[in-house]
């Protein structure tokens, strides 16, 4: 069986390098039979094509989807940061 750092940096380089997701800011952690994904993403869509790309460097595993989709709002008028 392969040791879990090496399972978790296997996802880590998949998310970052495939097409459908280039993501660095995602942590993945294998425990037992389980790998889970966390951190924070813009959009439904980005979330589950996160796990799709870490279901199918990680065949065999039970992916757990921990990562949480931020609300991206304009800014209100009058709160523009100003540099």
């Amino acid at each position: 069986m392969e040791a879990p750092q090496y399972v978790a940096a296997r996802v880590q380089s998949a998310l970052a390098e495939d097409e459908r997701t280039h993501e660095l800011g995602i942590r993945v952690d294998v425990r037992g039979g389980q790998l889970f994904l966390r951190g924070r993403v813009t959009g439904e869509e980005r979330r589950l094509l996160i796990a799709d790309v870490a279901r199918e460097a990680a065949p065999g595993l039970t992916v757990r989807n921990e990562i949480v989709v931020m609300e991206v709002r304009d800014p209100e008028p009058g709160q523009e940061e100003t540099l």
